[in-house]
């Protein structure tokens, strides 16, 4: 077993055997502590994508699209037309 004290920045939290334990002894192991930081990085992940999609839809004014259909013929006898 492994028993680590922390310096610095972590002064206070602890390694003791499989759990990394904080100032005030709660105790956590590294598989929870790596879900806890995964579902952290999908919430942000997933906050991302929400702003994204009110970004795209909440704007209230809609922009017009102009679509224009060119022959390929034209084109190709008129190349300077379609450009």
């Amino acid at each position: 077993m492994t028993d680590v004290d922390l310096t610095g920045d972590w002064y206070g939290w602890r390694l003791r055997g499989r759990h990394f334990v904080s100032p005030d002894g709660q105790r956590i192991t590294q598989e929870r502590l790596h879900g806890l930081l995964w579902r952290d990085a999908m919430e942000l992940r997933r906050a991302g994508y929400a702003s994204r999609r009110k970004a795209e839809t909440g704007s209230t004014r809609r922009q017009i699209v102009k679509v224009i259909v060119v022959d390929l013929a034209h084109f190709q006898l008129h190349g300077s037309f379609a450009g």
